[in-house]
């Protein structure tokens, strides 16, 4: 039988501001990465730096919604960019994302 349970240390319930607090940053996570279209530019970006041309040639996402689902994960903090010359190169930076993608990537991508 598979154990369902998750491992963790009981919560201390006089804490509750505290856990809802996490659970709120949780959700707000959980939302964007919700998105299909930034999913997958995420998950492109586990492999590293990415032009924009390179985020587009690789996902098939176009023009504006490519720019706008980018500047999503940007205001998130979930990517950062890096400008060289007249391009825009994006990486993940949030180490909480990456957590949700490797866990992501191994249930759906075996």
């Amino acid at each position: 039988m598979l154990d369902r349970r998750i491992p963790m240390t009981t919560p201390d319930v006089t804490d509750l501001p505290k856990l809802r607090a996490a659970a709120g940053q949780a959700c707000n996570l959980l939302k964007v990465l919700s998105n299909p279209d930034r999913l997958l530019l995420l998950c492109q970006m586990t492999q590293g730096e990415f032009s924009v041309g390179q985020l587009e040639a690789m996902t098939g996402i176009r023009q504006p919604t490519l720019s706008q689902q980018l500047t999503v994960l940007r205001e998130e903090k979930l990517v950062d960019t890096r400008r060289e010359g007249k391009q825009i190169f994006y990486s993940i930076v949030s180490s909480e994302a990456m957590s949700v993608l490797r866990v992501l990537y191994r249930i759906y991508c075996p």
